[in-house]
Protein backbone atom coordinates (compact mmCIF):
# COMPACT_ATOMS: atom_id res chain seq x y z
CA UNK A 1 0.00 0.00 0.00
CA UNK A 2 1.10 3.17 -0.76
CA UNK A 3 2.32 6.17 1.51
CA UNK A 4 0.85 8.69 -0.62
CA UNK A 5 -2.67 10.20 0.15
CA UNK A 6 -4.92 9.10 -2.80
CA UNK A 7 -6.66 12.05 -4.28
CA UNK A 8 -10.68 12.50 -2.89
CA UNK A 9 -12.92 12.04 -6.34
CA UNK A 10 -13.76 15.19 -7.09
CA UNK A 11 -11.93 17.83 -4.66
CA UNK A 12 -9.20 20.17 -5.16
CA UNK A 13 -7.26 20.02 -1.95
CA UNK A 14 -6.77 15.58 -2.92
CA UNK A 15 -5.59 16.25 -6.33
CA UNK A 16 -3.20 18.95 -5.23
CA UNK A 17 -1.82 17.07 -2.03
CA UNK A 18 -1.60 13.87 -4.22
CA UNK A 19 0.61 16.30 -7.13
CA UNK A 20 2.50 17.71 -4.33
CA UNK A 21 3.61 14.47 -3.01
CA UNK A 22 4.37 12.63 -6.15
CA UNK A 23 6.62 15.71 -6.76
CA UNK A 24 8.84 15.84 -3.26
CA UNK A 25 9.13 12.37 -3.96
CA UNK A 26 10.52 12.81 -7.29
CA UNK A 27 12.49 15.97 -6.43
CA UNK A 28 13.98 13.78 -3.72
CA UNK A 29 14.69 10.71 -5.50
CA UNK A 30 16.49 12.98 -8.58
CA UNK A 31 18.78 15.14 -6.14
CA UNK A 32 19.88 12.11 -4.31
CA UNK A 33 20.87 10.51 -7.74
CA UNK A 34 22.49 13.54 -8.89
CA UNK A 35 23.88 14.31 -5.75
CA UNK A 36 25.51 10.82 -6.02
CA UNK A 37 26.56 11.30 -9.85
CA UNK A 38 28.32 14.63 -8.53
CA UNK A 39 30.41 12.65 -5.46
CA UNK A 40 31.28 10.07 -7.90
CA UNK A 41 32.32 11.94 -11.28
CA UNK A 42 33.88 14.79 -9.55
CA UNK A 43 36.83 13.38 -8.00
CA UNK A 44 37.13 10.55 -11.26
CA UNK A 45 37.59 14.10 -13.46
CA UNK A 46 40.27 15.38 -11.01
CA UNK A 47 42.03 12.27 -10.66
CA UNK A 48 42.25 12.33 -14.73
CA UNK A 49 42.98 15.98 -14.93
CA UNK A 50 45.91 16.98 -12.96
CA UNK A 51 46.63 20.81 -11.97
CA UNK A 52 48.65 22.73 -14.55
CA UNK A 53 52.54 23.18 -13.16
CA UNK A 54 53.52 26.87 -12.86
CA UNK A 55 56.42 27.90 -14.62
CA UNK A 56 59.58 27.67 -12.85
CA UNK A 57 61.02 30.92 -11.62
CA UNK A 58 64.27 29.85 -12.00
CA UNK A 59 67.17 32.04 -14.52
CA UNK A 60 70.00 30.31 -14.28
CA UNK A 61 71.19 26.80 -12.71
CA UNK A 62 74.97 25.52 -11.57
CA UNK A 63 75.44 22.46 -13.29
CA UNK A 64 76.68 19.84 -11.07
CA UNK A 65 79.65 18.77 -13.11
CA UNK A 66 82.69 20.14 -14.22
CA UNK A 67 83.29 21.12 -18.10
CA UNK A 68 86.46 18.68 -17.99
CA UNK A 69 83.01 15.94 -17.50
CA UNK A 70 81.77 16.67 -20.88
CA UNK A 71 83.79 15.07 -23.60
CA UNK A 72 83.74 16.22 -27.60
CA UNK A 73 80.77 15.03 -29.38
CA UNK A 74 78.65 13.98 -26.00
CA UNK A 75 75.80 15.44 -24.01
CA UNK A 76 74.24 15.45 -20.84
CA UNK A 77 70.59 15.86 -19.70
CA UNK A 78 70.27 18.46 -16.41
CA UNK A 79 67.08 19.75 -14.61
CA UNK A 80 66.75 23.53 -15.38
CA UNK A 81 63.55 24.23 -12.58
CA UNK A 82 60.94 21.93 -13.41
CA UNK A 83 61.72 21.56 -16.87
CA UNK A 84 64.72 19.08 -18.50
CA UNK A 85 68.04 20.91 -20.16
CA UNK A 86 70.68 19.62 -22.42
CA UNK A 87 74.26 20.47 -22.62
CA UNK A 88 76.67 19.30 -25.35
CA UNK A 89 80.47 20.05 -26.15
CA UNK A 90 80.93 20.54 -29.93
CA UNK A 91 83.58 18.64 -31.79
CA UNK A 92 85.44 22.48 -31.53
CA UNK A 93 84.76 22.36 -27.53
CA UNK A 94 82.43 24.73 -27.31
CA UNK A 95 79.71 24.48 -25.02
CA UNK A 96 75.67 25.20 -26.25
CA UNK A 97 72.74 24.46 -24.05
CA UNK A 98 68.83 23.83 -24.91
CA UNK A 99 65.76 23.48 -23.32
CA UNK A 100 65.87 19.19 -24.02
CA UNK A 101 62.06 19.09 -24.38
CA UNK A 102 61.47 18.49 -28.13
CA UNK A 103 59.20 21.49 -29.93
CA UNK A 104 56.86 18.95 -31.34
CA UNK A 105 55.05 17.31 -27.97
CA UNK A 106 57.93 17.92 -25.44
CA UNK A 107 59.52 14.74 -25.66
CA UNK A 108 62.89 14.78 -24.28
CA UNK A 109 65.70 14.92 -27.11
CA UNK A 110 68.83 13.43 -26.90
CA UNK A 111 72.32 13.38 -28.52
CA UNK A 112 72.47 10.72 -31.58
CA UNK A 113 76.74 10.26 -31.83
CA UNK A 114 76.15 8.23 -34.92
CA UNK A 115 74.44 11.16 -36.47
CA UNK A 116 76.16 14.05 -34.88
CA UNK A 117 72.69 15.72 -33.87
CA UNK A 118 69.90 15.97 -31.56
CA UNK A 119 67.38 13.30 -32.09
CA UNK A 120 63.13 13.52 -30.54
CA UNK A 121 62.95 9.88 -30.15
CA UNK A 122 58.88 9.90 -30.05
CA UNK A 123 58.12 11.11 -33.47
CA UNK A 124 61.85 11.24 -35.45
CA UNK A 125 62.39 15.03 -34.75
CA UNK A 126 66.06 16.04 -35.60
CA UNK A 127 67.77 19.13 -34.59
CA UNK A 128 71.38 20.17 -35.26
CA UNK A 129 73.66 21.38 -32.74
CA UNK A 130 72.33 24.42 -33.20
CA UNK A 131 69.04 23.79 -31.74
CA UNK A 132 67.07 24.22 -35.00
CA UNK A 133 64.83 21.73 -36.30
CA UNK A 134 66.48 20.06 -39.80
CA UNK A 135 63.91 16.82 -39.97
CA UNK A 136 60.29 15.66 -39.12
CA UNK A 137 57.21 17.22 -37.37
CA UNK A 138 58.80 19.76 -34.83
CA UNK A 139 57.81 23.20 -36.01
CA UNK A 140 60.60 25.33 -34.30
CA UNK A 141 63.77 25.27 -32.83
CA UNK A 142 65.11 24.00 -29.20
CA UNK A 143 65.17 26.73 -26.79
CA UNK A 144 68.65 28.25 -26.65
CA UNK A 145 69.83 28.89 -22.85
CA UNK A 146 73.40 31.04 -22.01
CA UNK A 147 76.25 28.66 -20.91
CA UNK A 148 79.16 30.43 -18.91
CA UNK A 149 81.73 28.50 -17.25
CA UNK A 150 83.30 30.18 -14.16
CA UNK A 151 86.20 28.41 -12.67
CA UNK A 152 85.32 24.12 -12.69
CA UNK A 153 81.62 25.57 -12.67
CA UNK A 154 78.69 25.73 -15.46
CA UNK A 155 75.99 28.06 -14.97
CA UNK A 156 73.58 28.12 -17.51
CA UNK A 157 70.63 30.70 -17.75
CA UNK A 158 68.15 31.84 -19.60
CA UNK A 159 68.56 34.13 -22.74
CA UNK A 160 67.63 38.32 -22.13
Amino acid sequence: MSDAPRPRSGTRRGFLDWLLSRTLTTWILSTSLGGLIVAVIYPVGRYLMPPASGESAASSVTLPYTPDELAPNSAKIFKFGNRPGIIVRTATGELRAFSAACTHLGCIVQLREDLGHFWCACHNGHFDLNGVNIQGPPPRPLDAFEVNVRGDQIVVSKGA
